[in-house]
């Protein structure tokens, strides 16, 4: 007889687990990883395909014992706590408005048969809704509460459990199938090594390397100033609690910007926990009225990066070709997507979570949102990016720009963010601009002001 179920989701990992430590408490531990193919589906190929690479690196940390299967987790996890004879199913507490609905859902169901169902710590330092105002209000502009996050402060890691027993259980064929076949589709981009020992590494090379210069470096796309551990945390290989507590002590400034990164990921995990509508509708109310074009051709050019905007263009292609895309461009490609083009959010966001590696629902569409001007933004609509500006502050050499964007290879430092202005600019067949920026932005500002007063009217 097992002791236990531990229903793996967001944390594919055996360090920092309190739920493992949890269920281990209570004998053998069965680790679980459901299926769901609704959510599978619509996940896109290249988040379908990192979880696969995540859930094999993780069965591999459990010694070959964990097990798939697949089908809707209201009838697979009560089947296999019953196959087994666990008394109880642990889970990592989830936060999104679909998890937490779907525990619930399966708490019920396991409720019917006498069995438990244990939440225990987040994929977060501190779990969403916890920090609030003085009132009990959640908070809505990060600053605040970031301030108020770090006064709450987080645990130390768990530690590992006393004794683990890892309890064996046959998974299906057809679940291992989904997991083949995601990894096999033609045209992936390269992958990052997955699991937790690669998590690991990559953070130790990171606190050892880049970090020193973190606070400079993070805003340039031509330099490797990241941690690239975006996917790692996405999928739970590595807890936050583990980076907070290897940085704790340190006064100095890039040390210092890290750390509100991570307070921003669990700032937008704050807000969708109390806004659950706002995964895909706007969270404040006062542009409900702006206009905007339907998505077109020229919606299809920024998704293929052929704007004619070099450092939108490099962005959105790195995106292809990488499944992956700097932060400061993504925040340019987004601002373009919505001031420039005066596109929905919503449709850039499903675009970015159909591509992205680490596409996180509550980062990207919150992410998304602070540069529309509908979300926790203290100064929304006005702040229009100006893609050349920006370009030539982030990438001032232009290597970014022509790493990815090759038709601009023969132009020499900054000139590569202005192809306009050389007479060989577009020799390599660099395609045009597909609008004015200096038009859009105008625009832009005028429908913003034609949606305030219909508000005020």
């Amino acid at each position: 007889m097992t002791g236990s179920v531990l229903w793996l989701r967001r944390d594919l990992r055996r360090a920092d687990h309190p739920a493992l430590v949890a269920a281990a408490s209570e004998g053998p531990v069965l680790p679980l990883v459901v299926i769901d193919a609704t959510l599978w589906e619509g996940a896109g190929v290249v988040r379908r395909a990192w979880y696969a690479a995540s859930v094999r690196a993780c069965a591999e940390a459990y010694d070959g014992q964990l097990v798939l299967r697949v089908g809707d987790p209201r009838k697979v996890v009560p089947a296999v706590a019953r196959e087994v004879g666990a008394q109880a199913v642990h889970v990592t507490r989830e936060s999104t408005p679909f998890g937490r609905r779907r525990d619930a859902q399966v708490e019920r169901a396991l409720s019917h048969r006498d069995i438990r169902f244990i939440s225990t710590g987040t994929p977060y330092a501190v779990g969403p809704g916890l920090v609030v105002k003085q009132d009990g209000a959640p908070y809505q502009v990060f600053t605040p509460f970031r301030a108020a996050w770090r006064d709450h402060g987080w645990p130390a890691p768990a530690g590992a459990p006393a004794n683990l027993a890892v309890a064996h259980l046959e998974s299906d064929r057809e679940a291992w199938s989904f997991v083949d076949d995601a990894l096999s589709v033609e045209g992936l981009p390269p992958l990052p090594e997955p699991g937790e020992a690669a998590a690991l590494r990559k953070w130790r090379e990171f606190l050892d390397g880049e970090l020193a210069a973190y606070d400079t470096d993070r805003d340039r796309p031509d330099r490797p100033g990241t941690s690239q551990l975006s996917p790692h945390l996405k999928v739970g290989a590595i807890h936050p609690r583990t980076l907070l507590a290897d940085l704790a002590g340190r006064r100095d400034r890039a040390a210092d910007t890290f750390v509100s990164e991570l307070a921003w990921r669990e700032f937008y995990a704050d807000v969708l926990w109390h806004n659950p509508s706002s995964a895909w509708r706007d969270l404040k109310p006062t542009l409900s009225g702006l206009a905007y074009d339907e998505a077109d051709d020229l919606v299809e050019a920024w998704r293929q990066g052929r704007t004619g905007y070099p450092i939108v263009d490099a962005g959105m292609r790195q995106l292809l070709a990488t499944g992956w895309m700097h932060n400061r461009v993504r925040m340019i490609t987004a601002s373009f997507l919505t001031k420039d083009l005066h596109v929905w959010w919503p449709i850039g966001a499903r675009h970015f979570l159909d591509h992205l590696v680490d596409g996180d629902l509550a980062s990207n569409s919150h992410g998304w949102q602070w540069v529309a001007g509908t979300g926790t933004d203290a100064s929304p609509y006005f702040r229009v990016f100006n893609p050349v500006t920006q370009g030539k502050k982030f990438d001032p050499d232009g290597a970014y720009v022509r790493r990815w964007v090759p038709e601009l290879a023969h132009l020499t430092g900054a000139a590569a963010h202005e192809p306009w202005t050389r007479h060989d600019g577009y020799a390599a067949g660099y395609c045009p601009r597909i609008v004015d920026h200096a038009q859009e932005r105008v625009d832009a500002l005028a429908r913003l002001a034609a949606a305030k007063e219909r508000v005020t009217r």
